[in-house]
């Protein structure tokens, strides 16, 4: 295809879209599927059972797909699947996932991940979320939709972040992160609510006062974790309208084993 530079080397197993476009000094493996529209950078290495979905900007200097960081990795037929819709900026590290879980690393659509960002074997991140320079999840971490991580925040592997959650910079991240709660520090503490997020996502005042009463009960009240989550159940009969934005938050605690940022 004269879309791909000269001296990039692609495996003639490959399949790429006839729309893809290759730097110069790429080098993509057999198993490597690229959809249509997706350009990938200069230098760029994209190895192991990858999937790229349409319409991606990989920026130069990135290693997609390659064996995770893990000592039981035995050379199974693990993935990386990217959606559709992502820039993945310069210098970035996405491995495979691993026997040990659903054996997929996973990163879903409308991502914009900086310079610098490894997401590590059996990771599932969601769509619209906003990675800054430096962050790094360890492996089998959960990250929900529409979740900021800033700069340098390095999140432990297990950990589940809900949607909408925000970390300041340089974030130690090692429990869960409940949704549209903001944290910041080493070790992570709570530092309210992702309010200007949720504005710019267009939800209402009343939304977002009803989201702020539901951090309050976690950490204003000084409460019990089940007492917190009981409470809050009562808000589903007293705010009908928000019933989802409460049932998200009760179905992270639910499943947190972790415990959570308190």
């Amino acid at each position: 295809m004269s879309n791909i530079h000269p001296t990039a080397v692609v495996d003639p197993a490959a399949k790429l879209d006839s729309t893809v476009t290759v730097g110069p000094y790429a080098v993509i493996g057999p198993h490597v599927r690229i959809g249509a529209g997706t350009t990938v950078g200069p230098h760029c290495v994209i190895e192991g059972r990858t999937t790229i979905g349409s319409d991606n900007r990989i920026f130069q200097f990135n290693s997609l797909g390659a064996i995770p960081q893990d000592k039981k990795y035995a050379g199974e037929p693990c993935e990386l699947s990217i959606g559709d819709r992502n820039t993945i900026r310069e210098f970035c590290t996405f491995n495979i996932g691993s026997p040990g879980d659903a054996g997929v690393t996973r990163l879903g659509h409308d991502n914009w991940i900086m310079a610098y960002v490894h997401i590590a074997h059996d990771c599932q991140v969601g769509d619209n979320t906003i990675f800054a320079n430096g962050a790094t999840l360890g492996g089998h971490v959960h990250v929900g939709d529409w979740v900021f991580l800033g700069g340098l925040s390095g999140v432990h592997q297990f950990v589940r972040i809900g949607a909408h959650a925000m970390t300041g910079f340089q974030t130690r991240l090692a429990q869960d992160l409940p949704p549209y709660v903001t944290v910041a520090g080493n070790p992570a503490a709570a530092a309210g609510i992702n309010q200007e997020g949720l504005r710019r996502r267009g939800f209402t005042p009343e939304r977002i006062a009803v989201i702020k009463q539901l951090h309050r009960v976690l950490y204003r009240q000084g409460l019990t974790l089940a007492a917190a989550q009981a409470e809050m159940a009562q808000l589903i009969e007293n705010e009908p309208a928000f019933a989802s934005d409460v049932q998200l938050m009760l179905d992270f605690l639910a499943l947190s084993d972790r415990g959570i940022v308190r």
